[in-house]
């Protein structure tokens, strides 16, 4: 294929695939022609249905967008089809076997990993959750598995200590864009050979659901504070301390090692409240009661001056 500009069909649906197309869209010499994203949901106390971040992109370029319900939805022999390459990102549905096939670059992925370690639906905060030290993006040819396909393209992203899933996902979504546009510039020349993935090495990153984000105090300080970082913004994680439902948005380890149950809060002040747990001590730093904005400890105590009483008056520390 020579170097002209290459007609593009994209699909995705949440902010991070917005990010992406903005790039095609404000950055590329290729076009994009036709753009796929999930039908509008309920959003808001209201239920009103809302578009999606690519949808109310796509619509301020004035491209031509659908919104199919299912997989079933999306023709691969339609002539809307007359594509070179299918750009896929977070899009939510999986494609026809059929279409992975029918453009001329084939369909390709922008996936928030260094696969295969994460393939599946929440890469960026199962990579906080386990502790890892870097991660980064794979521009990768898609087949009929759950991300096994080729990878074309790798850029790797360090981690930070008070990284957030919010924060990851802004870093890893600039990144990708600036991968994508490389990749096909040098797919369009031939100048890319696809490497297999290494099974052996495959990690899964499973959907996180909000059952999941309940804190367990039984674990280790250390694995909570990943955990609450991870699910910031989505699901957050969330614990009843002292008879009161909280979402916890921001916490520290402290290596004290604390006598008493797990999930007792041993110490309270402006500082903070302090969690045992089933190793160390949690402190946390920012929270959400049910029904309220997001606030400091200070603040919370403030609103809350009975929950600083309800702790034990003393704990051993061993």
């Amino acid at each position: 294929m020579n170097n002209s500009r290459l007609r593009l069909a994209f699909a995705g649906t949440p902010a991070f695939a917005a990010t992406v197309l903005r790039r095609l869209i404000e950055h590329s010499r290729h076009s994009v022609v036709l753009v796929f994203t999930q039908p509008d949901k309920p959003s808001g106390r209201g239920k009103k249905l809302a578009a999606s971040p690519v949808k109310q992109l796509a619509q301020d370029h004035n491209l031509r967008v659908l919104q199919p319900l299912n997989p079933a939805g999306i023709d691969p022999d339609h002539e809307l089809f007359t594509v070179d390459a299918f750009i896929v990102v977070a899009y939510g549905l999986k494609l026809p076997g059929a279409l992975l096939h029918t453009p001329p670059l084939g369909c390709i992925n922008i996936h928030a990993s260094l696969l295969p370690r994460w393939r599946g639906a929440a890469p960026i905060q199962r990579a906080i959750q386990a502790g890892d030290k870097e991660t980064g993006i794979s521009i990768m040819q898609m087949d009929e598995g759950l991300d096994t396909g080729p990878v074309l393209a790798q850029v790797t992203c360090p981690i930070a200590e008070d990284e957030t899933g919010a924060s990851l996902e802004i870093k890893l979504a600039e990144l990708g864009s600036e991968c994508l546009l490389n990749t096909l510039d040098q797919l369009q020349a031939g100048a890319i050979t696809p490497r297999i993935q290494e099974q052996r090495l495959a990690t899964h990153a499973g959907k996180i659901t909000k059952a999941e984000a309940g804190l367990d105090w039984a674990r280790p300080a250390e694995e909570l504070e990943r955990m609450i970082r991870a699910f910031n913004p989505a699901p957050v994680a969330h614990t009843i301390l002292n008879g009161l439902e909280l979402r916890v948005w921001q916490s520290t380890v402290i290596r004290n090692e604390i006598s008493a149950i797990p999930g007792t809060v041993v110490a309270c002040s402006k500082a903070g409240i302090d969690v045992s747990t089933g190793k160390g001590v949690l402190r946390l730093l920012r929270v959400q009661p049910a029904g309220k904005r997001i606030m400091d400890i200070g603040e919370f105590l403030n609103g809350r001056p009975d929950f600083s009483k309800k702790f034990p008056v003393s704990v051993q520390r061993i």
